[in-house]
């Protein structure tokens, strides 16, 4: 009986320590890293996810994503966004810190699946490669211009301003 009272008390103990130890958020909190405060951040980027080009061939579109949920009435899945950019950081790290904060979710294949050493976006809220024909997909700009580097390879500095952005045919996106 002692040794019951006494593995009882080991157990609780061993609880409160943990639970003392780990920061416990709700869903809420976890979701709000965005609230860095950027009003007193030394230095901020902005993002925008476009998922316009998709209007203009909704007929190419995947079925099951002709939905408001997936394709906004306006294409744009987040407006011009600011957010704090943190030493070191890199496009995909600002994608996935908005993708957290604004619960949109993401899909990518990690930098060290593929030959270009750089993580690869499948998709941005359940828009895929592919969703809107066999030369469809997401790719972005830092300041208009597109980076001759993956997402996952561009440091970020003070003021830049990325969009990831849905093509239904990147052939004529590349002969821009």
């Amino acid at each position: 009986m002692k040794k019951d009272i006494a593995l009882l008390i080991v157990v609780i103990f061993a609880a409160a320590a943990v639970i003392k130890g780990v920061d416990i958020q709700s869903v809420d909190e976890y979701y709000s890293l965005h609230s860095d405060d950027t009003a007193n951040a030394a230095h901020t980027v902005t993002l925008t996810i476009d998922c316009s080009d998709i209007l203009d061939n909704y007929d190419k579109l995947d079925q099951n994503l002709r939905d408001e949920r997936y394709v906004p009435s306006d294409g744009i899945v987040l407006p011009e966004e600011e957010y704090v950019l943190c030493d070191g950081d890199t496009a995909f790290d600002l994608l996935e810190k908005a993708a957290r904060c604004e619960k949109i979710p993401i899909d990518y294949q990690g930098s060290g699946d593929n030959i270009y050493n750089s993580v690869y976006v499948r998709g941005i809220n359940n828009i895929y490669e592919f969703s809107c024909g066999p030369s469809s997909g997401w790719t972005y700009t830092v300041n208009g211009e597109s980076p001759d580097k993956g997402c996952s390879q561009y440091v970020l500095n003070d003021g830049d301003s990325v969009e990831f952005y849905y093509v239904c045919d990147y052939t004529k996106e590349a002969a821009k």
